[in-house]
């Protein structure tokens, strides 16, 4: 298939790669054009505009940082709308509000212009493993003829429902996600003031009903002190306020996503925007620092 590209940071680039190696005409469009180096060598081809993207491309995939991003990018000036025929399709696989997805499904199909919103979970290395879990909305004849090329880029592939189905249950993903980070942190932190060894007694919880992979990844971040980021906590702290803004709207309470959020705006406070979520354990540190 002829299928465009655009957003390729550390998630998109292995996802674009994927699709090329699958045995698709790939044709992309950056911001930055040095991020198209490596896929240009593999065989893609680079567009000027957006809109060039989505006049050679019967799919597009759109991995943005932002609603607004996905936004201007395919309603703005020289937009991928611009470029797009009738009956082609739009996968976007960012993470932005429901809202904000079922808005632009229902501008695209104004213009005979199908739409999913598929955002995925697993950090850049099931992005580099095409292990992805890949949570959709859309209807369904959509999702069917989409499936195919979401089977190269991901091993859990759920139609959730109709646009704006699949960010709702990001925005769950998350939620549960960095409560455990959260969790975690805690419970490393209060071992350590407690007097007991952390390392040991994350040992002694990944034996029994504590055990997960966030505390099998991210406490053994925690207990090694290496905060390099393997997803920046900005995009958490984003993912959460997206989490809120929803929760607000329609009037939802979320007392443990709420305090949750609180550590996450204080992490942004400290500096830590660039730095894993794990250095949540950074706040309590902190706190308890500043409480003697």
């Amino acid at each position: 298939m002829h299928i465009g590209f655009v957003g390729l940071g550390a998630m998109g680039r292995p996802m674009a790669l994927h699709l090329l190696r699958g045995g698709h005409q790939l044709a992309l469009w950056a911001r930055r054009p040095e991020t198209l180096a490596p896929l240009l060598a593999a065989g893609a081809v680079g567009c000027a505009t957006p809109a060039a993207v989505g006049q050679r491309s019967e799919v597009v995939f759109t991995m943005l940082t932002a609603g607004a991003d996905v936004e201007r990018v395919t309603l703005g000036l020289d937009g991928l709308v611009d470029g797009l025929a009738a009956a082609s399709l739009l996968v976007d696989m960012s993470t932005i509000a429901p809202e904000m997805a079922r808005s632009l499904a229902r501008r695209l199909d104004a213009r005979g212009i199908d739409m999913l919103d598929a955002p995925v979970s697993g950090g850049s290395q099931a992005a580099a493993a095409a292990s992805l879990a890949i949570m959709v909305g859309g209807q369904a004849a959509v999702f069917d003829r989409a499936r195919p090329l979401l089977a190269l880029l991901g091993k859990t592939i759920v139609h959730v429902g109709d646009n704006g189905a699949g960010q709702v249950a990001k925005a769950c993903n998350q939620m549960i996600m960095v409560g455990a980070i959260q969790a975690v942190a805690e419970a490393l932190h209060f071992s350590a003031t407690a007097g007991a060894d952390p390392v040991k007694v994350r040992q002694a919880l990944a034996g029994g009903s504590a055990a997960s992979r966030v505390l099998e990844i991210m406490g053994g971040r925690m207990v090694d002190r290496d905060f390099t980021a393997g997803v920046e906590a900005r995009l958490h702290h984003k993912d959460y306020g997206i989490l809120m803004a929803e929760a607000h709207r329609l009037g939802v309470p979320l007392p443990l996503a709420a305090q949750v959020w609180q550590q996450l705006n204080a992490l942004m406070a400290m500096g830590g925007g660039a730095s894993d979520t794990s250095s949540l354990l950074r706040v309590l540190e902190a706190t308890r620092g500043a409480a003697r």
